[in-house]
């Protein structure tokens, strides 16, 4: 029988902690070794998506950047068997198994094989057991690829060149990019003019009294000027037959309502708890729970959305709405836009719209990818007669799309006017279906 927590001595605890931790470790590297069989002998059509990553961000609580790095290191381990020992015993963790791994498969061009060899060994020894040190290695690392490089000094190498954007739990994106000398002088460059101080209202250039924002807040705030003076361009390119340009989903409700007072908002507010903690207080059991779902989540709508990062808060859908042109797309009880009828094969710029409005990504359940990525898939085929309809279209990025055309998945169009998916019976052999990606999850009976 397991010992309560609260019930081990501080010898124990020290002791169980180090013993779990190493299980993870095992355990990690267990999942690594899974995965790999998996990316080998299971068919794309079983799993549903290109590869294992999706699989595992589908039906795990993995990230996609964890489930990329897993795939990653499952298929690279293969290669180099010394790695995939000393991860497996435990002797290393996962972290530094792929930095030594990323090093192993992208070696200076000009180190010698018996270079590599030796190399990857220090690695290893240098990544194992409690003393181990990322920065050592990571040192190591830069150190060879300075000496073995080649010609391009470190500086000038475009090859090095990485963005990485990613957005938080809590709605706001993390940027972290790694430039060359050259597109950090364009990057700087840019930047310079829109840093500066602001000066006072008066003209004064205390800057103290004219601008307290932080050089890392001005640089941000002169970001996000550069980016309006893109998306206002007429030269950029375009994507999904349009240019690239910011999308607040509202409904009209919603958009009626923000137009009042902050005074009459709250008046209302008010009111509407009133009223709610009454109901509240009268009714029993699944209303009540219902009416609390319905609080927190609104029932499945937010005042505001945007495709790539989601709920928005009714004073920033307020800012955006007054300065925007907007479209409308009148949409029924379950947010399902009504129907665009259409006699052509390709979908109107207005259909694509709604279409985002009612699906949010690709909608194939677990998948996700940005709506500006996808097709509008026709169900029924137009060449066997289907229309060009609401009712009859749905958004799939482009491995779901083949993988409809050429695969026993099915979509259909529910009771709820939203996309469902039947898997084949060799993924589920009862074929249940399963509600589009965007509208998985609880919802009010």
């Amino acid at each position: 029988m397991t010992t309560e927590i609260w019930q081990l001595s501080e010898s124990e605890l020290l002791a169980e902690s180090a013993a779990v931790s190493h299980q993870i470790q095992l355990l990690e590297a267990r999942r690594i070794a899974l995965v790999g069989e998996i990316d080998t002998r299971v068919s794309r059509e079983k799993l549903g998506f290109p590869g294992p990553a999706g699989w595992l961000t589908s039906t795990t609580l993995l990230t996609p950047s964890k489930a990329t790095k897993i795939v990653a290191l499952a298929r690279g381990l293969k290669n180099f068997p010394d790695i995939a020992d000393a991860i497996n015993t435990g002797s290393i963790t996962v972290d530094h198994a792929a930095l030594i791994l990323t090093f192993a498969e992208t070696p200076p061009k000009d180190l010698p094989q018996a270079g590599q060899d030796m190399a990857r060994k220090a690695m290893i020894t240098a990544a194992t057991g409690p003393d181990a040190r990322t920065d050592r290695i990571r040192a190591a690392i830069t150190n060879l690829n300075d000496r073995f490089g080649g010609k391009t000094p470190p500086p000038e190498n475009t090859d090095r060149n990485e963005l990485f954007a990613s957005k938080t739990l809590n709605g706001r994106l993390v940027l972290k990019g790694d430039f060359d000398a050259i597109t950090g002088e364009k990057l700087l460059t840019a930047l310079s003019p829109l840093t500066e101080p602001r000066p006072a209202a008066d003209g004064t250039e205390t800057l103290k009294i004219a601008d307290d924002r932080s050089p890392a807040r001005r640089r941000a705030d002169a970001f996000g000027h550069i980016l309006d003076q893109y998306l206002a361009s007429s030269s950029r390119p375009t994507e999904g037959g349009e240019r690239p340009h910011l999308n607040l989903h509202i409904s009209l409700r919603d958009l009626t309502d923000l137009r009042d007072s902050a005074d009459r908002a709250d008046a209302d507010d008010i009111t509407d708890d009133e009223n709610t903690r009454t109901a509240d207080e009268s009714d029993a059991g699944p209303t009540a729970d219902r009416g609390a779902y319905r609080d927190m989540f609104g029932d499945g709508t937010t005042v505001g959305w945007l495709p790539w990062m989601g709920p928005l808060s009714r004073n920033t859908s307020r800012q955006l709405a007054c300065d925007c042109v907007l479209t409308a797309i009148v949409m029924d009880e379950h947010g399902n836009p009504l129907n665009l009828a259409r006699t052509a094969r390709t979908v109107t710029a207005k259909q694509r719209k709604a279409l985002i409005a009612r699906d949010h990504t690709c909608a194939f359940p677990g998948c996700g990818k940005p709506a500006s990525w996808t097709e509008a898939h026709h169900i029924w085929h137009w060449a066997d007669g289907g229309p060009t309809d609401m009712n009859n279209l749905v958004l799939l990025c482009g491995f779901h799309h083949r993988l409809i055309h050429h695969s026993d998945w099915e979509v259909f169009i529910g009771t709820d006017n939203h996309p469902w998916f039947v898997p084949p019976a060799t993924v589920d052999p009862y074929r249940k279906p399963r509600p589009s990606h965007a509208r998985a999850g609880p919802h009010i009976a």
